[in-house]
């Protein structure tokens, strides 16, 4: 094992594809990608893939691999990664491939309203090979109407394209209970929600409530997810209702519609919600991920209360609270090329995230200096870009991110260079024990600066600057955070290698066990992590 592994030390092994920007790239192996993709993948366009082509490499890849390892990713990147369009397509794809474990796994990939209805989107539009729902994916979604209360289902009804009445009306589940009696506030719930006229009496209390609200606007704001309320004449005061019952996430989601509708008119109502955004429990309940209150941070406008805005920093630092203290001396390197300017979530049509690679890598790269105040950081494009001044660590993590992603991007076409901070550290001899790498992973511009040396080797350039590092530095080890769904890696995942993909803060927990020696050697820790996941109910 140790020969075979260390036997390419000073020269890199030969480059087993291309990725999409056209550079050398070795292919992860089937599952790694698998996973790579779930992780980071939303289907939709980003910047070197349409979401067309997305779905055809997911799809194809799930045909590589076990319908196990299948079903265990999605299960895995749902429940640890909260993604949400890429498992909602594997399971779908399950109901084709192996049904038995599309079952197992349902319960828990499709765990509210919302990934039912993309669940059923999916598997109607033919894309995993059919368009009927058929026996067992009927009775999973029967199973997942029965396993909720009425109130529960009304509150998850939101949403078209399909809507829960079209899913209703689909799946037909029963309204009797366990013991076969007839259910009647479910019988009459499952009625109203597809049109039918019902005795309102019978409707769950929520419901009840909403209607009367709907007909006495004077009437109390009902306690529903308040989009089922945004087509009616609210008032000022309406809105200050709905904002004392907000959950953490909405507040997070919807501070301009409550700037909009006067809420933070009110001095008493700005304290509410300051409060709200910066409570540590609440932040861990909803399990925020650090880029989402940096999206809140973006999208909030000039007039947005500078204290609301405040708790949104003050939220970041709680969020990043688990980022490692990594020992040693740690170089940290975002990449700022041109093709980081593309949302994380990629494009969609009317929902296009504000929040784009860059600002996740200036935001990953913050954090670990926030937490390693001595390690050195060196951003890069087709080279190591130079600061106009350098990053304090003690600022928020909020501002640093901010400050890094306005670096510019380089001056050769824009381009990808991920071996260029490698380059840098050997032309200066530097010692070092791990290097931090996060990017977007589409390196193609390496050999532009020295031409010859894409004929000395066969190998990526990062892999070959690798190496002379190592050279140096033997016990050195190299993180690679990779931000967009690729199957590509520029140096191949082994004992002193690791390749992550997704942007979640377990990102950080698996940089401090792999620069503590907890993750084996030659491991590919995310599959590894992905095989032992259990599949019984």
């Amino acid at each position: 094992m140790l020969k075979r592994l260390f036997s390419t030390r000073g020269h890199a092994l030969p480059t087993t594809t291309t990725n999409e920007a056209g550079g050398r790239a070795y292919a992860f192996s089937p599952e790694h990608a698998l996973a790579q993709y779930a992780l980071t993948g939303t289907v939709h366009n980003t910047f070197y893939a349409t979401a067309e082509d997305q779905l055809s490499t997911v799809l194809a890849l799930a045909g590589a691999v076990s319908p196990e390892f299948v079903a265990k990713t999605a299960l895995y990147c749902r429940t640890h990664g909260f993604m949400k369009d890429v498992p909602a397509l594997l399971v779908a794809y399950l109901a084709k491939a192996d049904v038995k474990l599309m079952s197992a796994v349902f319960p828990a990939v499709i765990d509210n309203g919302k990934m039912l209805r993309n669940f059923v989107q999916i598997v109607r539009s033919g894309a995993v090979g059919r368009k009927s729902l058929g026996t067992a994916p009927k009775r999973a979604a029967r199973t997942w109407f029965a396993s909720r209360a009425p109130e529960v289902i009304f509150r998850q009804s939101t949403g078209q394209s399909p809507s829960m009445a079209d899913v209703l009306k689909l799946v037909r589940p029963s309204p009797a209970l366990a013991s076969g009696a007839k259910d009647t506030m479910r019988e009459a719930l499952y009625g109203y929600l597809i049109g039918k006229d019902v005795d309102s009496a019978a409707l769950p209390p929520n419901v009840q409530a909403f209607e009367t609200f709907k007909s006495d606007t004077e009437a109390s704001v009902p306690d529903v997810p308040f989009e089922m309320l945004t087509a009616l004449s609210l008032t000022k005061e309406h809105w200050k209702q709905i904002a004392r019952t907000m959950s953490w996430t909405q507040t997070r989601m919807n501070l301009n519609t409550l700037l909009r509708n006067g809420v933070f008119e009110d001095e008493e109502m700005v304290r509410l919600v300051e409060g709200r955004l910066k409570d540590a429990a609440a932040i861990r309940r909803a399990k925020a991920f650090p880029y989402q209150l940096l999206a809140a941070f973006r999208a909030a406008g000039g007039e947005m209360p500078r204290r609301i805005t405040a708790a949104l920093e003050d939220a970041l630092e709680i969020a990043t609270e688990n980022v490692p203290t990594i020992t040693g001396k740690l170089y940290i390197c975002p990449d700022v090329s041109g093709s980081m300017g593309s949302p994380v979530t990629g494009h969609r049509k009317g929902a296009t995230s504000a929040v784009r690679c860059v600002d996740v890598a200036g935001l990953l790269a913050a954090s670990l200096l926030r937490r390693n105040p001595d390690a050195e950081l060196l951003a890069f494009s087709d080279d190591v870009v130079k600061m106009p001044r350098p990053l304090n660590p003690r600022d928020t993590v909020m501002t640093n991110a901010r400050y890094l992603a306005s670096l510019p991007t380089g001056l050769a076409g824009r381009g990808t260079a991920c071996s260029a901070p490698l380059r840098h550290l050997n032309e200066k001899g530097a010692r070092g024990d791990i290097v931090v790498v996060v990017s977007d992973n589409q390196s193609w511009a390496d050999f532009a600066r020295s031409p010859g040396a894409a004929s000395r080797t066969r190998g990526t350039a990062m892999a070959e600057e690798w190496e002379r590092f190592r050279t140096r530095n033997p016990t050195a080890k190299l993180v690679l955070i990779d931000l967009q769904p690729n199957a590509t890696t520029q140096v191949q995942t082994r004992a002193d290698v690791l390749n992550i993909g997704g942007f979640s803060d377990s990102v950080f927990v698996l940089v401090s066990l792999f620069a503590n020696g907890e993750v084996g050697a030659g491991a590919e820790h995310l599959v590894e992590n992905i095989q032992s996941q259990s599949l019984t109910n």
